[in-house]
């Protein structure tokens, strides 16, 4: 038996060829069909250069296991969510890394109505599967047919807002070089709106380096255009472009816990008394933007598949992480880098406040320090002394996902990442700027005795 080592905990990433490559794809392919019994999977891949010959290893295993692939070509994430729930299949898989780096790639998967497969539900019987390497034989051979997508994805889009009260915004447009560009140029014509597009084109040669705006170094292009173009606010995205990043029209970085509170504010304005889910990473603002409103703040586990499955359960309007993922029940509950920027251009519209107005004052609540990562050498014993550390202070300390305490003004939380080796530091205050940052350099300096 091989073993395949590219399965994580929500999804398979690795290096290519070393790690993923054509066998391994067209065995995942085999194992995904016959696990879930598909007879009609949607299939899409992302901008990188090893996409592509992965896509069809793959999609040659999933019609070896009897099934029909409905191909629809390069596009992000969201796309093959849409296009699994829209169209009834029974399940839709996406060649990505997101925003790994350049050597690497990935598989998402999905199963019926754009549900998650997570090493709960079925991800790990497919990499048994995969290994063993022994299918049955299908009735029959599977096809490969093309399935024009994009369409019924941007005419559901646009159902979030009034494009009628959407004023004549200037919007620069950063996809990275990943594929956010293909939607920006497919949706515009349906909007009043100006982009200013920089490192626009699809390119899996990264000119401009790995789109991920959680790096600092890749902000920058987007805050001197948002500047020398006097822009009303700015988005960037990571390479399949499930995430969305803004920018104020000042070209100041938004950290995505306050667009959080924002939509979920939006949202609560249409749908009153509904629930918001939220990750406990950073929870106050939320909270508190959420009750005002006459909503329910739900807190969930962080991660994907746990926001969606308590989107679910509480049949949740919005969902949102701090790490600007952000959910949305009408799209099958999943997250999506489109929407969060539609809702907010329609928000500066209406209220006729620049996005910094919208902002600032939460920002000046609840200051935080975003999140800070660690590498340690043993997570388990540094989070440990951490909790010991600050026991006496806490009035509150919860388990939910990693620590977390509140100790009165100000509160952290303190993770191990299900994706990388590193513990994962979010710390936050009230009202107190200068508390906020002593606290994250007391934390940080206790961290680093593990390093």
């Amino acid at each position: 038996m091989t073993t395949i080592d590219c399965f994580k905990a929500y999804d398979v990433r690795g290096k290519v060829p070393e790690q993923l490559n054509e066998d391994v794809a067209y065995r995942i392919g085999r194992a995904f069909a016959e696990y879930f019994s598909c007879a009609q999977v949607a299939l899409g891949y992302d901008i990188r250069e090893t996409s592509p010959v992965l896509t069809d290893a793959l999609a040659n295993g999933l019609m070896a296991s009897g099934c029909d692939v409905l191909d629809i070509g390069l596009c992000g994430t969201e796309e093959i969510y849409h296009a699994t729930s829209h169209f009834k299949l029974d399940g839709g898989i996406m060649i990505t890394a997101s925003h790994n780096p350049i050597e690497y790639n990935g598989i998402k998967f999905v199963q019926t109505d754009s549900k998650p497969v997570s090493g709960d539900t079925g991800l790990f019987d497919i990499k048994k599967l995969a290994e063993d390497n022994t299918f049955k034989t299908p009735e029959k051979t599977g096809e490969r047919k093309r399935l024009a997508a994009r369409d019924a994805y941007i005419e559901h889009l646009l159902t979030y807002i009034e494009a009628a009260d959407l004023k004549p915004l200037k919007i620069v447009s950063n996809p990275g070089n990943g594929g956010a560009g293909i939607v920006i140029d497919a949706i515009e014509s349906y909007l009043p709106l100006e982009f200013i597009k920089i490192q626009h084109q699809p390119d899996g040669t990264f000119p401009n380096g790995i789109p991920n705006p959680l790096l600092v170094e890749r902000r920058q292009a987007t805050i001197d255009t948002v500047i020398q173009q006097q822009a009303d606010f700015g988005i960037s995205w990571d390479g399949d472009f499930d995430r969305c990043f803004f920018f104020d029209e000042n070209g100041r970085f938004i950290e995505g816990y306050y667009i959080v509170g924002l939509l979920a504010e939006a949202f609560l304005a249409k749908h009153p008394g509904a629930k918001i889910i939220h990750d406990p990473r950073l929870t106050w603002n939320t909270e508190e933007v959420v009750s005002n409103a006459g909503g329910i703040p739900v807190v969930s586990k962080t991660g994907h598949a746990f926001i969606k499955e308590r989107m679910r359960q509480e049949d949740a309007i919005y969902g949102g992480e701090m790490s600007a993922h952000h959910y949305f029940r009408d799209f099958a509950y999943c997250d999506s880098g489109m929407i969060p920027w539609l809702l907010v251009a329609e928000l500066i519209s209406r209220s006729g406040k620049t996005l910094s107005q919208l902002i600032d004052a939460r920002m000046q609540a609840f200051p935080c320090s975003g999140e800070i990562n660690f590498k340690v050498n043993d997570a388990q014993a540094c989070v440990q002394y951490i909790r010991e550390q600050f026991a006496d202070q806490a009035q509150e300390i919860t388990d939910i996902d990693g620590l977390g305490m509140d100790c009165g003004d100000w509160r952290f939380s303190l993770r191990s990442s299900n994706t990388e080796p590193l513990l994962r530091l979010n710390l936050e205050s009230r009202a107190d700027e200068d508390l906020m940052q002593r606290q994250t350099t007391v934390m940080t300096e206790l961290i680093k005795k593990f390093s």
